[in-house]
């Protein structure tokens, strides 16, 4: 391939590799769930916290696999690891689809906060940042994160048509026996997709640079080189803000069929239209973000963030103030999935060292990512005890606190980038 395609085409097949193979990781962790919420928990016969407590045995997992994968980034092409990663995910798929108990599948997500973190995340992050070069970081994780939401709501938009094709009936009125056939067939073609995905990664998915963006080892001194600059610390803080808002986004859909009083299927094209916003976000926010400053348009997607929550949160979206509800998802989409593209493109403003990005991408993750433990939890109880409206008040009102100390958060790194 490297002797008959020009360094152009090249780039471009590596970049797409990297959009499909970002996203395909987590379909079986959590797009399933964002989109399929409530199909989801009948097929399971499950509650919102109990899949919340799932979720949360991926966050524990995950958090010393950012920590470990890190310097595994840095030692070994992206390629391979990024590869064997989702080989792995995908086996969990066919698990998955046996429907295990609530215990089985709090071990199948611990088993994926390691396939998809300690062999996968900070490869994925500085394969972009090393794509994107001295001009374009912006424009790399903007088109990363969008592209990622495109194949998310294709996939998401392929699980529907499945749905719709393999139900004899509507699917609230079908048994629960069929309505767990049919969601099976869900299961194992976004499996097998993962896995031809995979292969492609580790064959084409290669860089002329792959030799010179690795280490033969990590030192105690490297850690340490990170450890003292002081946008690490604040990314800590900004990536957890975002983050939460992104788990949150689960509650769309749910939020559409119980207070807006959508129908099942209505609620679910409800979560994957929504996935159709993060890659025209992401490409918007990636490519304004080369042009002025990364760190201005990261407190611009805070902001949206605040007013969004607010809308949902001061009891403003009801059941009948459906332009209410359409303006709010619009802003509460737009800044996390803005902020959501834009934070890790802030590295090379921050003056991480490109070498150790891994590194970097790792000890960040530590904290970043720690809503993967309680935010589903968090959420499931507070729908499970306050139904109806009030208990997704409370929810937005947790969206908005993190936004707003995101917004804080993003304020001090934007002045320190000034100087």
């Amino acid at each position: 391939m490297s002797t008959t395609l020009s360094p152009g085409i090249k780039r471009s097949v590596y970049l797409l590799l990297l959009i499909l193979a970002g996203e395909a990781v987590f379909i079986l962790p959590f797009v399933l769930i964002r989109v399929f919420g409530k199909t989801f928990l009948d097929a399971f016969e499950i509650t919102n916290f109990q899949i919340g407590t799932a979720q949360s045995i991926y966050g524990i997992v995950a958090f010393g696999a950012y920590v470990f994968g890190g310097p595994l980034a840095d030692k070994y092409p992206a390629r391979k690891l990024m590869a064997v990663s989702l080989w792995a995910t995908a086996a969990g798929g066919l698990y998955m689809a046996s429907y295990p108990s609530i215990t089985g599948l709090k071990i199948l997500f611990g088993y994926w906060g390691f396939t998809t973190i300690f062999l996968f995340w900070a490869a994925m992050i500085k394969a972009t940042r090393v794509w994107g070069g001295n001009q374009s970081q912006g424009r790399a994780f903007g088109i990363l994160d969008g592209g990622r939401g495109l194949v998310g709501a294709l996939f998401a938009s392929m699980g529907i048509w499945i749905l719709a094709a393999f139900s004899s009936a509507d699917i609230t009125e079908i048994s629960p026996a069929e309505r767990q056939e049919v969601f099976s067939y869900v299961i194992y073609t976004t499996t097998v997709i993962v896995s031809v995905i995979g292969v492609l990664v580790w064959f084409f998915m290669k860089s002329d640079t792959e030799g010179e963006t690795t280490l033969s080892k990590i030192s105690w001194q490297d850690i340490w080189t990170v450890l003292k600059i002081p946008a690490v610390w604040l990314l800590m803080i900004i990536i957890l803000s975002a983050y939460v808002g992104y788990k949150l986004t689960d509650v769309f859909s749910r939020y559409a069929r119980d207070v807006m009083a959508f129908n099942e299927v209505d609620a679910a094209k409800t979560g994957a239209t929504l996935l159709y916003l993060r890659p025209i976000t992401g490409l918007l926010f990636g490519f304004l973000a080369d042009r002025s400053r990364v760190t201005g348009w990261l407190t611009i997607s805070f902001v949206l963030s605040v007013i969004g929550a607010a809308l949902f949160g001061f009891g403003f979206i009801e059941a009948d103030a459906t332009y209410f509800f359409v303006m709010g998802v619009l802003l509460c989409a737009t800044g996390i999935y803005g902020a959501r593209a834009l934070y890790f493109a802030t590295l090379k403003e921050s003056k991480v060292p490109v070498l150790l990005t891994g590194t970097a991408v790792g000890l960040i993750s530590l904290i970043g990512y720690t809503p993967d433990i309680f935010t589903s939890p968090a959420m499931g109880y507070l729908i499970d005890n306050w139904p109806g409206a009030q208990g997704y008040r409370y929810v937005f009102l947790m969206l908005g606190g993190f936004a707003l100390v995101g917004l804080l958060a993003s304020l001090v790194l934007l002045r320190i980038n000034r100087k």
